[in-house]
């Protein structure tokens, strides 16, 4: 379970940013999540009260925004959003499409106190 080791990252990730920046805790923590990220935020939103006790991220609201994927066709230059199982590129039928955004994870930003 990876999620774990994600969760614990982000936890660290918080507990760096108010050393340095200087604040007590995070309110909030937008987070972004490609659609082909592997990532899964309901098991990051389970283990986060128990990763984050005693933490500048306890009690900090998770708050995730999936990033679509987008790909593009090299043999036509397509490009756009495809459905989920499709693995051809709608306008030629290549299948030498090229993920160009959807494998992200990161933090967007943190309100904070």
């Amino acid at each position: 379970m990876h999620e774990l080791a994600v969760t614990r990252s982000l936890i660290d990730l918080v507990d760096r940013e108010a050393k340095k920046q200087g604040f007590q805790r995070a309110l909030e923590i937008r987070l972004k999540v490609g659609a082909y990220s592997g990532i899964v935020p309901a098991c990051i939103l389970d283990l986060f009260p128990y990763a984050a006790k005693d933490t500048a991220a306890e009690g900090a609201e998770l708050i995730f925004e999936t990033v679509p994927a987008r790909f593009t066709c090299p043999d036509c230059g397509w490009e756009g959003e495809i459905e989920r199982g499709q693995d051809a590129c709608p306008r030629c039928q290549s299948t030498a499409l090229k993920m160009t955004r959807g494998r992200e994870f990161y933090v967007d930003s943190l309100k904070v106190e």
